[in-house]
């Protein structure tokens, strides 16, 4: 059987990675906090026929060998952790991280998390939680008789209370980094866990030790840009298109063996 009838599937099977990943960019183009991803490739193992510096005489060796190549695979699929565009919303609860950092939450099950999504409300209890009502840690609670909220570039909260002229400090908003964002583990909803990969969370001030400061009434935007994504949307059809033909021609040529007569 014709070895680039294999190769040839590896490819299509590569762009079709690619365009899966180009397509998880597309549909979370205004998903708020949303980071991209790149699909990786390399070569795979090559066959061997005469390796370079064989010697051809007793005096002269060849410059360069014979290997075909078996192909491709995907490596990795790595996410971008570049800024996304801030957007102004006036809501007193939106905030957003310009610089690194996230913010850390906590899931039901004690289970702590990681988001760039500052889109936050507050629930029955008045503590500050996303839309899934997930804690932001450390807590923070808006009293019931807030009339005014104001979060610093550093985190501090503070609230003018219905009877009062100062405003009052009510908490605390940290922010966290790793050494290797990318390696942190998605679990959807804009939401990330820890990996040993991405190293341990430095949890921090804002503004404080390289970690980014916060903008209240803004939310990050997604960092996609569509035109970038078509484009590699386009290469990656084409790239998958030139693959199918290679397929289509390797038939073609084991037809016309077959049809030899003698």
């Amino acid at each position: 059987m014709m070895q680039s009838l294999y190769t040839a599937s590896t490819g299509m099977l590569g762009m079709q990675t690619q365009i899966d990943t180009t397509a998880n960019n597309i549909a979370n183009v205004n998903t708020i906090g949303f980071k991209k991803s790149r699909a990786e490739f390399a070569d795979l193992m090559y066959h061997v026929q005469e390796y370079a510096g064989t010697s051809t005489s007793d005096v002269t060796k060849s410059p360069t060998g014979v290997e075909v190549g078996l192909g491709v695979r995907a490596t990795a699929i790595n996410k971008i952790f570049s800024e996304g565009s801030l957007k102004q919303t006036d809501n007193q609860l939106d905030i957003a991280i310009t610089g690194n950092g996230f913010f850390k939450m906590e899931l039901a099950d004690g289970t702590e998390v990681y988001t760039r999504n500052g889109a936050f409300k507050i629930d029955d209890s008045g503590t500050m939680v996303n839309s899934d009502g997930n804690k932001l840690t450390p807590e923070i609670v808006i009293p019931p008789d807030a009339t005014n909220i104001s979060i610093g570039t550093d985190g501090i909260v503070t609230a003018v209370q219905a009877g009062q002229t100062q405003a009052t400090q009510i908490g605390q908003i940290t922010t966290t980094n790793f050494i290797n964002p990318a390696g942190l583990h998605s679990l959807g909803d804009n939401l990330y866990i820890e990996t040993d990969s991405s190293g341990q969370p430095v949890e921090g001030i804002p503004g404080i030790d390289g970690l980014g400061v916060i903008r209240q009434g803004f939310v990050e935007l997604s960092n996609v840009e569509l035109v970038v994504e078509l484009t590699d949307l386009i290469t990656g059809q084409r790239a998958y298109d030139s693959n199918s033909k290679v397929i289509t021609t390797s038939d073609e040529m084991l037809q016309t063996t077959n049809n030899l007569k003698r």
